[in-house]
């Protein structure tokens, strides 16, 4: 499971990430990049990046590429330094997080100002092809039964029947810029402190089934969770941005950036909307529980990209 914008598990993270890099090393540390044609993909430690990561593979295989992975490798703290040092060629990511981790003090918010910043964040020694227009983004989720009542299509709608929504979330939303003081500042939307319902498992399990039974209002989601149309919920739409843009993105090791390779994973790019990752999610976390590599060939032949891109 992806971990959560407001989770603080700095300690596991830690932990993981020298664990990762151990395992990197150990590996060998030579460029991955001294063949062209070879290619190594990484993943995140969370299902929906490896079946990304997956689709990447699968594509440029088809393309011609001679790939291996390297899946589950962790926190950004392991996977961009194995990026730079040549363990990874390649690893999909989200632009706004992405910029946050490479530049603390980065303000950006829509998916536009996110990637216009990106570059100078990267530096010399990764580079981004086109982001996909699929976003895995924070979000304020409700059921239908209570869009349906009240009206609700945006976050500011929302807004005036503050004293009446309870809100669940991890307890850092309360604080984080993002969160609630980001919520009231944007649209309105005031939740009193009695009204927040502190939930730690970042909108998984626990999050969604306070929601469905009605013991909360309102809650933090991410957009491509397959708990959303398994529940029938609505994702209120944020149009001031009040969340970071979380765009898909290829992000590579410099060195191995070609044309080729770019075509290629642009031509997944383009194909790659937020509800096609979330069907790609509910095929692999739902009741069916699809291999992530079968999921991946799945869609890429239901998109005509199992043929080499022309």
């Amino acid at each position: 499971m992806r971990t959560s914008r407001f989770r603080s598990s700095r300690l596991l993270v830690a932990a993981a990430t020298v664990l990762s890099l151990a395992a990197l090393t150990a590996c060998g540390s030579s460029d991955s990049n001294s063949d062209p044609n070879s290619i190594v993909v990484g993943s995140a430690n969370f299902t929906e990046s490896e079946t990304i990561a997956n689709i990447y593979a699968e594509a440029l295989r088809v393309n011609g590429f001679d790939v291996s992975t390297s899946f589950n490798i962790g926190s950004r703290e392991a996977y961009i330094p194995a990026l730079k040092d040549g363990s990874i060629t390649l690893i999909p990511d989200y632009t706004g997080n992405l910029l946050q981790y490479l530049d603390t003090s980065a303000t950006a918010t829509s998916s536009e100002d996110v990637l216009a910043a990106l570059p100078a964040a990267l530096g010399n020694e990764l580079v981004i092809t086109t982001p996909a227009s699929a976003q895995d983004k924070d979000a304020v989720v409700v059921t239908k039964e209570t869009a349906d009542k009240w009206n609700l299509k945006t976050i500011a709608d929302l807004a005036p029947h503050s004293a009446e929504v309870k809100f669940g979330a991890p307890a850092e939303f309360q604080e984080r810029p993002v969160g609630l003081p980001g919520l009231k500042a944007n649209y309105g939307l005031d939740i009193s402190a009695s009204n927040f319902v502190p939930i730690a498992d970042g909108g998984g399990p626990a999050t969604v089934k306070a929601l469905a039974s009605g013991d909360i209002t309102a809650a933090n989601i991410f957009t491509t969770s397959a708990s959303i149309p398994a529940n029938n919920f609505v994702v209120l739409e944020d149009p001031k941005n009040n969340f970071p843009a979380q765009n898909v993105v290829p992000v590579l090791r410099a060195s191995a950036s070609s044309d080729k390779l770019a075509a290629v994973l642009d031509a997944v790019s383009a194909k790659l909307t937020t509800e096609e990752l979330l069907a790609l999610n509910v095929s692999v976390s739902g009741d069916s529980k699809t291999e992530p590599a079968a999921a991946a060939k799945a869609w890429l032949a239901a998109q005509g990209l199992d043929k080499p891109v022309a």
